[in-house]
């Protein structure tokens, strides 16, 4: 089963995610939405998006489709930072957790959150963000 990580209190990443298993996430995790950072066919065997977004809907999850390539451009930071301006429990996920842990911390820190508070919790859940520009 899928181990997400926590950044803070409401924001947990990981690789990617089986769609079977999404709904028992959400009930471990108390999610509310699923944020996907991966773009299809990464990878010949990945779930697509909209398999992501089927199982995330039948869990009564909100789902943004936010794919990453590279480091996140800043309407994708836009889009995600939209969505995490109201609080409530979120998975973010792409093939190692990586790009959703950047994507997170970008949008945090055009909202003005600390670079550095960032880089540390992205660090704590097992992600080196310091050569991100933050």
């Amino acid at each position: 089963m899928t181990d997400p990580v926590a950044l803070n209190e409401h924001i947990w990443v990981s690789g990617q995610i089986d769609p079977q298993e999404l709904s028992a996430l959400a009930a471990r995790l108390g999610l509310r939405r699923v944020i996907n950072n991966r773009p299809d066919h990464e990878e010949p065997d990945q779930p697509t998006g909209a398999e992501v977004r089927a199982a995330a809907e039948a869990a009564g999850l909100d789902y943004l489709e936010a794919p990453v390539r590279g480091m996140p451009d800043p309407d994708t930071v836009a889009r995600v930072g939209d969505w995490l301006a109201e609080p409530a429990p979120t998975l973010m996920f792409c093939r190692s957790g990586m790009r959703s842990a950047a994507t997170w911390a970008m949008a945090e820190n055009r909202r003005g959150a600390d670079a550095d508070e960032l880089r540390a919790l992205a660090l704590a859940a097992g992600y080196d963000l310091s050569r991100l520009p933050l």
